[in-house]
């Protein structure tokens, strides 16, 4: 039989990874002189690392993370109010056991995105299912679907990740159909499966993003009966990075040779 031939059929078997280093492992057996169980216990393993690898690219292709800074990045003396320990908790996952939700509270620009990201993805090389998104983004999805049949279909793919990752809950005020598609979501999801969310308000303020809507009160008392709540406070890192560019344009402007 030919390489060529038993490269495709592993390859329909689903052994892609003996199948992409076939060439490989049959001199690597005949250099150690391997017996048929030798063989069968390298194929599995290299299996096993290619199905890990495979697996993960599906999850990090499916959270729809995309591109973010990590934690090492961040800087835990900007902030005038931070519970460090609580954060460093949420991003090594000792919530997703009990189903509990982490909720982060800031003002913009301190970093409360980056944390949820960095949860995202240790939850995604964990082996969890997880899906990042706004709020606004899932429920602009929820609202468009045509049918009860449709909508349901949708509130069972957000209810059914392990973990489902909010962002930016507050920045834009939900009409009471919006309001009751959030409550759907949360309520499938509570007690069972944890929820990461991100919000610039407390919840004191939260009537004001759901202005009509009689679920408001049920809904935060359903994301915050089991959650480590964490509150940031402090400046915007973005409005620092703004203040010192401007000082080193001022300065080299001021310091620029007159012609």
């Amino acid at each position: 039989m030919s390489d060529i031939s038993l490269h495709n059929r592993l390859r329909t078997l689903g052994l892609t990874g003996a199948a992409s280093g076939l060439d490989d492992l049959v001199a690597l057996a005949s250099t150690k002189r391997w017996g048929p169980t030798q063989i069968l216990e390298h194929v599995a393993d290299i299996e096993e690392r290619e199905r890990s690898r495979r697996g993960l690219e599906r999850r990090f292709s499916r959270s729809r993370l995309g591109r973010f800074k990590t934690i090492a990045d961040y800087d835990w003396n900007w902030p005038t109010k931070i519970d460090r320990p609580l954060v460093e908790s949420g991003v090594g996952l000792q919530f997703l056991g009990a189903a509990r939700n982490v909720v982060l509270v800031a003002p913009q620009g301190l970093g409360k995105t980056m944390i949820a990201q960095n949860i995202a993805h240790q939850a995604i090389v964990a082996g969890h299912s997880v899906l990042f998104t706004t709020a606004a983004q899932m429920l602009l999805d929820l609202g468009a679907q045509e049918s009860s049949r449709a909508l349901e279909r949708r509130l069972r793919h957000y209810a059914k990740q392990s973990l489902l990752v909010l962002d930016e809950v507050g920045y834009l005020a939900f009409d009471n159909r919006n309001a009751d598609l959030l409550f759907q979501v949360v309520s499938r999801r509570y007690e069972r499966k944890s929820l990461v969310l991100t919000t610039n308000l407390a919840f004191k303020d939260w009537p004001s993003i759901f202005p009509n809507a009689t679920c408001a009160t049920a809904l935060i008392d359903r994301i915050i009966h089991h959650a480590d709540v964490i509150s940031i406070e402090g400046k915007s890192y973005r409005l620092r990075e703004a203040e010192t560019a401007a000082a080193v344009s001022k300065a080299e402007t001021k310091n620029k040779p007159k012609k």
